[in-house]
Order: structure tokens, then sequence, then C-alpha cells
């Protein structure tokens, strides 16, 4: 995504703020006081975790609230926090992002999730993963969304490519906020852009 069409995007999100999706099972919402204990046990549990540098404190975890709600008033979307109405009022996040460090593929905009354990193996990233995607694409009119993490993290691979993303191998890259060395550093990157009705219409019905 080139500058200009970044920042052009960036305005145009700012005149409307999402602050609530329904899915079929899930319920996307702003972020609540009630939802900082959950998500710093959350960001605690090691399997959460696992493909990251390290856990995070409870002190950590609020302030990650606190960068993801300055995104909203800052951008008009970013990460939501999830529920499972009836069931769970609180399960993790997923959205809609833009990375703070310079690489060779940003500016840009990130689809990414992260959910408690338990409730892993459900498509449940999945289908907020989709719902963020088309709100991407159809409300913000983003030419590309990205997603990437490191080669070991099967599961989150597995939502990219059901979400329709594609890996170029010559994308991976170093991510500049892991120290070097640290065997988290090299990331993959994967990308999605909007697929037209004509080729939607292709596509299903294959």
């Amino acid at each position: 995504m080139t500058r200009s069409s970044y920042d052009a995007n960036l305005k145009r999100s700012k005149m409307k703020v999402f602050g609530e999706v329904r899915t079929e099972r899930l319920l996307l919402r702003s972020w609540r006081e009630s939802d900082r204990e959950p998500f710093a046990a959350m960001n605690g549990d090691p399997r959460v975790m696992e493909h990251f540098e390290t856990t995070l404190s409870r002190a950590q975890s609020d302030a990650f609230v606190e960068r993801m709600e300055k995104r909203w008033l800052e951008n008009g979307f970013g990460l939501w926090a999830v529920e499972i109405p009836g069931e769970a009022p609180f399960i993790g996040f997923v959205g809609l992002s833009t990375p703070a460090f310079d690489a060779h593929f940003t500016p840009c905009v990130e689809v990414g999730w992260r959910l408690a354990a338990e409730h892993w193996g459900r498509g449940y990233a999945t289908e907020a993963a989709r719902a963020s995607v088309h709100v991407g694409f159809a409300e913000l009119a983003l030419p590309e969304i990205v997603s990437f993490t490191v080669p070991e993290n099967h599961r989150s691979l597995r939502v990219m490519e059901k979400l329709g993303m594609l890996r170029d191998p010559n994308d991976d890259f170093d991510h500049p906020l892991v120290p070097e060395g640290h065997p988290r550093r090299r990331h993959v990157l994967y990308r999605l852009r909007p697929v037209t009705r004509e080729v939607r219409h292709l596509r299903e019905a294959r």
C-alpha cells in the first residue's frame, strides 16, 4: 500500500467508528473495564503467548488495552473485544490494526487475533477475522490487508489460509521489534486483496 492510499483510507475511516459487529456466533465490540482482568490472565498464559517473545504482566496487558483504545480514537477502527453472547463475556480480541514499525510492506493494515486457549478449535478466530476483513474492504475500501506471524504458529497460519490470504516467501521478514538472535524474530507475511464480484461468483460455482 502506498503512503498516499494508506493516508486516504485512514482519513476515510475516521469518518465512521465501527463500535460493534455481530457474526453468527460472536459479538465484536468496544472494550470494557471488566475485560482487563480476563485479558491479563490470557496474556499471562504460556499457551496463548507461545509464539511471542514472552508473556505479559498485568501492567503490560493494561498498557496494551490503552494503546488499542487510543488507536480506535485515532483511526476509527481497531481491535475489538470478542464475546460469545449468552456464553462467555470475553474470549479475546480480533480486528484491524496499523503496525507500529517500518518494514518493506508498511504502511499497511493488519488483521489480527488472540483468543483464550479454552476457546481454540471452534472456528471463532476465522469467523471474527472474516468479519474484520469485510469491514476493511467493504467499509474502509482498503486495497490490501496483511497478517503475519512466526513460521511455527500453525494455528494462525491456518486462519490466514482460510481467509484466502496468500504468502510469497520473498515477503518473509525479520520483525524489527524483536531482538536480533531471538528465535521469534523471523516472520512470514500473508496478503489479501478484495475479491471482485465476478471472481467471487466463479469461486462459489466451483
